[in-house]
């Protein structure tokens, strides 16, 4: 049998004829080619996935290789990115904006008749222009990551605070190399992977893409409804409360109609690392503020320790609040829920994995994800860590969530709050652009054979959806009246189960498959059969035991730990939630902002 990477770049198998793939009486093909395929057509088998996957990533090794700036890629250029590179250069001299790609409308069986295998390559290897580098930045954006430790470790305390965020970030990384593996084992120019429902539909059924895209699509609106609610408020505290907090919440919904229309990854390249910086300013400025001045008392009552207990924080009979307070451990731990409330801030952090099969649909060269990826958890685990310790031994139970709110000089406070919005607002479009597109290419793409957004027309719908994005956004955050509530919630029912419940349990499907494969079994593209010597549990078995089992043991109690997990953060979130919505709240349909106790 030919190599693989010999296929691949030559332009094919050479078993196959030198016109595969054509019409028109040119040649007639011995299988069904990709792009005449359905978006997720359950007849494709993994062989036929892992076959193409194989042959997609030995071109990218060798134009990787080839390329002048692809030959040195060292730390200092994934932290400082050159804005040169477009992409994965073609084979063929027929460049991919061909008249016919862009108006193709890729979406409609009818319309990919008249697309060459060559075309229908080019057009998946066009879009992938995203750097490591600017994969460092994307996932380095979040803005909630690090303004929310500090509520975690307060709800914690010190020793059981640094030992599970150091345990959720090693796992976090953990969980990254997993879906990078299944990406480079599934992903391929002739069937592209494009969210993380597609790997679960690979790999376990239509229902698995389903469950994916729903919580994927609640995680992603909701996180931009959060960063709308936390922007408003630090708005509210910046104009000293005179305008209505509705309108300060509006207003970011709206701004988001404008950096919404960003459409793809290696835009957001620059911005993201604009915010990046930005958030490491706040932290520096954050923590010398609050070094040098008392908390804001006057917002206790949103302040962590009214969560956990509220005599913690309320002031005597002569207006003396208590004193800053820490533990070594559980803060109260009669009130367990609080603390594992707190906990799901934590896991806030380690978001990002739900968009990692984004990010790296767009990269160029897949095979640098790892490492930006690993550079950002590094990141992510050092100075949120510093921070969030920081900020506690300064501020105990007084702190606030998003902790940029609890300063309480005006001045320094305002400072903080500006260039937090600013930060704020870029992680929301980038949140934005990824939620709009799992909605679009699973539903208007899929039911309505809409054209893809590289089309004019997908480019004008584009613009007409970011406004009803944003503006749902902006009414699901302006009903939830308790911001560290919402985030709680959020963290246990989407993003634990991104990051730490579904790899492992899809890393072991995916590698019993794949170990199971003996010599001359597999796709073969001459006939578009699949050649398996036995099926059942006896090949389940055997790819169990084969290779590297003892990866498939840690998968399975990886999964099951994270589940178990998963379930108790629901608990808590679900009961803090029944105790807050107990009494009046206050939301951003009104015009009294929650950091103004006055109003």
């Amino acid at each position: 049998m030919a190599k693989v990477g010999t296929m691949a770049l030559d332009g094919g198998d050479p078993r196959l004829p030198d016109k595969e793939g054509q019409f028109g009486g040119q040649s007639v093909v011995a299988y069904t080619r990709p792009q005449m395929r359905a978006l997720h057509d359950p007849s494709v088998s993994f062989e036929e996935y892992y076959y193409f996957a194989q042959q997609t990533r030995a071109e990218e090794k060798e134009h990787h290789r080839l390329a002048p700036s692809g030959q040195s890629r060292g730390v200092l250029s994934t932290i400082f990115p050159s804005k040169s590179g477009t992409g994965v250069e073609e084979r063929s001299e027929k460049r991919v904006r061909d008249p016919l790609m862009p108006n193709t409308n890729t979406s409609d069986p009818t319309r990919r008749a008249s697309v060459t295998d060559e075309e229908w390559t080019n057009a998946s290897r066009a879009v992938r222009t995203a750097t490591a580098g600017a994969i460092f930045y994307l996932i380095t954006t979040d803005i909630l990551g690090p303004f929310g430790l500090p509520y975690a470790f307060a709800t914690t305390g010190w020793g059981p605070g640094v030992a599970l965020y150091t345990v959720f970030g090693i796992m976090a990384g953990v969980s990254g190399w997993l879906i990078w593996q299944l990406f480079m084992g599934l992903d391929s120019y002739q069937y592209p992977l494009k969210n993380y429902g597609d790997i679960g539909f690979r790999l376990y059924g239509q229902w698995a893409r389903y469950l994916f895209n729903i919580l994927q699509s609640i995680q992603l609106i909701t996180s931009v409804s959060l960063i709308i609610i936390s922007n408003g408020e630090a708005l509210s505290e910046a104009v000293k409360f005179k305008l209505c907090y509705a309108i300060c919440c509006l207003l970011w919904g709206i701004a988001g109609f404008f950096v919404g229309q960003i459409r793809t990854l290696q835009k957001f390249g620059w911005l993201a690392n604009a915010a990046v910086w930005i958030n490491l300013l706040i932290i520096f400025l954050t923590m010398g503020f609050v070094a040098h001045s008392p908390p804001l008392y006057s917002a206790a009552g949103s302040s962590v320790g009214y969560g956990i207990n509220p005599a913690l924080v309320t002031a005597d009979a002569n207006g003396v609040f208590p004193p800053i307070q820490h533990t070594a451990g559980l803060p109260d731990p009669s009130n367990f829920g609080a603390s594992v409330n707190g906990l799901m801030q934590a896991v806030f952090a380690y978001g990002g994995c739900m968009i990692f099969i984004e990010f790296m649909s767009e990269m160029k060269h897949p095979h640098d994800f790892i490492k930006g990826m690993w550079g950002a958890q590094f990141f992510i685990y050092i100075c949120y860590m510093l921070y969030g310790l920081f900020m506690y031994a300064y501020q105990g139970q007084y702190l606030q969530n998003p902790s940029y709110l609890g300063i309480s000089r005006y001045s320094w406070q305002t400072v903080g709050n500006v260039l937090a919005m600013v930060s704020a607002l870029i992680a929301a479009a980038l949140y934005g652009n990824i939620g709009v597109k799992v909605l679009y290419n699973n539903i208007a793409v899929e039911f309505f054979r809409a054209p893809p957004l590289t089309t004019s027309r997908g480019k004008w719908l584009w613009v007409a959806i970011i406004p009803a994005y944003w503006s749902i956004a902006y009414v699901i955050g302006a009903a939830i009246p308790d911001f560290s509530g919402f985030t709680a919630i959020v963290s246990a029912v989407c993003i634990l189960q991104f990051t730490y419940t579904f790899p492992p349990i899809l890393h072991l499907l995916y590698n019993i498959k794949k170990n199971a494969l003996r010599s001359g079994e597999g796709f073969d593209p001459a006939t578009g059969n699949v050649v398996l010597y036995d099926t059942g549990v006896k090949r389940l078995m055997r790819g169990f035991m084969a290779g590297n089992w003892y990866l498939n043991v840690w998968n399975i109690i990886y999964f099951l730990g994270a589940l178990a997990t998963a379930g108790l953060g629901i608990w808590a979130a679900v009961e803090n939630l029944i105790v807050i919505y107990s009494i009046p709240q206050l939301n951003a349909y009104g015009c009294t902002s929650p950091l103004d106790v006055t109003g």
